[in-house]
């Protein structure tokens, strides 16, 4: 199982970190033991003080694919959810000085917060609404429609460069809104106000 990951795939949050809107998908990895199923406590990392949330909606492939154009992509998810793409910040910003790969900032146990998910066909997912609550207080909302990248384009685009297969997951990108964590805070997902991920941090 792999975990593919989209960089700055919403204007705005590209803005709010002074970083250029893309114009192709920037894609990342993530290891599967990233993974951090939904309900389970993040424990705030020891080689980092700055770590960051950011909100994504996250779907799953459902079967094995390579070169896929986007009409096709439809008939390849078979669910959705959200997740949390957490972030050493401070480690991301000596990596963007030096020109190094980003998976010591993105890539480490755990920083993949993971939901339930859902099944909704690809029509709904792309109109889908996220929404990112820390401590009760909504720090993030966004939709798919507000994607540089839709959907078709990214399975399409990550598709014609890795083999897809079963059960890998595609963080599509987070809105803005992004900021740090602290020991105590509880933070809850939503998509289309149904409530998918919980998470906890100590």
């Amino acid at each position: 199982m792999k975990i593919f990951c989209v960089g700055r795939n919403y204007a705005k949050h590209a803005k709010e970190l002074n970083n250029e809107v893309p114009t192709t998908p920037l894609i990342f990895m993530k290891p599967k033991t990233a993974l951090l199923p939904n309900g389970l406590t993040f424990y705030y990392p020891e080689f980092s003080n700055d770590v960051h949330y950011e909100g994504e909606i996250v779907i799953r492939i459902s079967k094995s694919i390579k070169s896929l154009e986007p009409s096709r992509v439809k008939d390849f998810i078979d669910g959705v959810s959200v997740g949390i793409d957490f972030t050493a910040r401070d480690i991301q910003a000596k990596c963007k000085e030096k020109g190094h790969p980003w998976e010591l900032a993105k890539s480490f146990d755990f920083s993949a917060a993971i939901g339930d998910f859902v099944e909704m066909d690809l029509e709904e997912i792309s109109k889908s609404e996220i929404k990112v609550l820390k401590n009760g207080e909504q720090v993030q909302h966004g939709s798919a429609l507000d994607m540089i990248f839709d959907i078709p384009t990214l399975v399409s685009f990550i598709s014609h460069r890795f083999t897809l297969h079963r059960g890998d997951l595609i963080y599509t990108g987070t809105p803005a809104g992004v900021g740090p964590i602290a020991r105590g805070d509880v933070f809850e997902i939503y998509l289309n106000d149904k409530r998918l991920l919980v998470t906890d941090i100590k």
